[in-house]
């Protein structure tokens, strides 16, 4: 076991930054008895994998990263909660099985892929990670080390499901991989001229391919807002892909932070131009490496730093069907009164909702933006919330630095059960973060004069903390 040591720990938006000891061992049992919080690799964008208040101690999964056993006919991988899945692509692609459900990134575990319920480009015909998970090993507030499943302690594990850890350390994983035809994936790109036409294109699709996804230009306004470029995949069948496996790609890094200022209105909406024309042609057809297709922004290591020294937040929402086929043009219009830009805009289709009682998808669509980090960052977080309950949807905890107590309760109508369950295996509320005191108004650590609901460090940020909310 390596001994506690001091450090700043940060989620991947780099706001906030706590000092605290993170804990690491192989033996991950061995370092969660009193410590209240679990961590892996620290991408959560926000303050989820962060511990609250007056804690002083994480316990870091990245050691605890063995396979315990591969079944190939059932395709069943049990592992430690610290493995990668970045490791689990490198050992089982080649080997004809990928995982079921991947996120945009591979730098993730186990653990934190069940915590947040991931969902990918597949959702609408493949579901979220947690309906793949077919066993948990977790240890609970009193102590004990529970096996958990669909049948056995479901309460326990429906609610780790997309629990954000805080129904007890994830220890062990047990998920069914998926066979795939080749290694490589067969694309189709398609541009777009606009939001309407996009989301139609969007909902078309979803119906004959598996995986869809777009990156959308919210800079633009009138007929052309929205327009962007729908990207289509499948794996590809081993007549069309090529005879040797995908190579290694290339690591490119950003290797310090870059001005504060360099991301702003000009260079997003010059670059969301050069997105948008680099696909000169208006369809296109290929094969395309897994990775470049699944991680895009993997290829440049530490891209976060490109938002200088005040971070960057990712605001993710899913707006339902319900709320018609214009809520994507709405929500842009709502950014762009606030004249804010996101170099990055990623729209998503959804399928049904996921088992875990805070699982983000459900049936609709979900819109990803960047910003960075500024003075006006809570009050456009604010009315996009505010936006977002009246139509309906829901915020991704995953992404979240600012979303107010206040604002969940009112998009999340299973919360209550959520807290139910928590309440019979967690009475005390030992398991804790900095986002859920936030927001679910759990107390700090005793003896902790509690931060009236901080989004982050508003010395550095220039915010204003938010109204202390009501404990739950």
């Amino acid at each position: 076991m390596r001994r506690p040591r001091d450090e700043k720990l940060s989620g991947w938006g780099r706001v906030p930054t706590v000092s605290a000891h993170q804990v690491l061992s192989e033996d991950l049992a061995s370092i969660t008895t009193d410590v209240p919080l679990s961590r892996g690799l620290g991408r959560s964008y926000g303050d989820a994998s962060l511990p609250a208040q007056g804690d002083r101690r994480v316990a870091g999964s990245v050691l605890a990263d063995r396979i315990l056993s591969f079944d190939p006919d059932s395709g069943i991988l049990r592992a430690e909660a610290g493995l990668s899945l970045r490791e689990i692509v490198r050992l089982f692609l080649t080997r004809g099985f990928f995982t079921p459900v991947s996120p945009g990134t591979q730098f993730v575990t186990l653990g934190g892929m069940v915590a947040a319920d991931i969902h990918g480009k597949g959702h609408h015909r493949d579901g979220c990670f947690g309906q793949y998970v077919t066993s948990l090993r977790i240890r609970v507030a009193d102590g004990r080390i529970i096996d958990c499943s669909p049948t056995k302690e479901r309460d326990l594990f429906r609610a780790t499901i997309g629990g954000m850890g805080l129904t007890g350390h994830i220890l062990e994983v047990a998920v069914r991989l998926k066979r795939i035809p080749s290694p490589w994936i067969y694309f189709e790109s398609v541009r777009v001229p606009d939001i309407d036409a996009y989301i139609a294109a969007l909902k078309e699709s979803s119906a004959t391919w598996p995986q869809t996804v777009g990156f959308i230009d919210c800079t633009k306004r009138g007929r052309s807002l929205g327009r962007g470029i729908l990207i289509k995949g499948r794996w590809a069948d081993p007549k069309e892909a090529p005879p040797f496996p995908p190579p290694p790609k290339r690591e490119r890094s950003v290797p310090f932070d870059l001005p504060s200022g360099l991301i702003n209105r000009l260079s997003i909406r010059a670059f969301n131009a050069l997105t948008y024309w680099k696909h000169y042609a208006p369809v296109k057809r290929g094969i395309i490496h897994p990775e470049s297709y699944f991680y895009p922004l993997d290829a440049v290591l530490h891209w976060n730093r490109a938002y200088g020294r005040r971070g960057l937040t990712q605001y993710q929402c899913l707006l339902p069907n319900e709320a018609g086929p214009g809520v994507a043009r709405r929500f842009l219009e709502l950014m762009q009164s606030h004249h804010a830009a996101s170099p990055v805009c990623v729209i998503k289709d959804h399928g049904p909702q996921g088992i875990g009682l805070l699982s983000f998808p459900r049936p609709g669509i979900s819109i990803a933006v960047d910003f960075a980090v500024g003075d006006r960052t809570q009050a456009l977080v604010d009315a996009l919330n505010e936006f977002v309950i009246r139509e309906g949807g829901r915020v991704y905890l995953a992404k979240d630095a600012f979303t107010r107590a206040a604002h969940f309760r009112a998009m999340e109508p299973r919360l209550a059960e959520w807290e139910a369950i928590r309440r019979r295996w967690d009475p005390e509320r030992k398991f804790r973060s900095r986002q859920s005191v936030r927001v679910l108004g759990d107390d700090p650590a005793p003896g902790t004069t509690r931060v009236p609901e901080e989004v982050h460090d508003a010395s550095s940020s220039g915010l204003s903390p938010a109204p202390r909310s009501r404990t739950a």
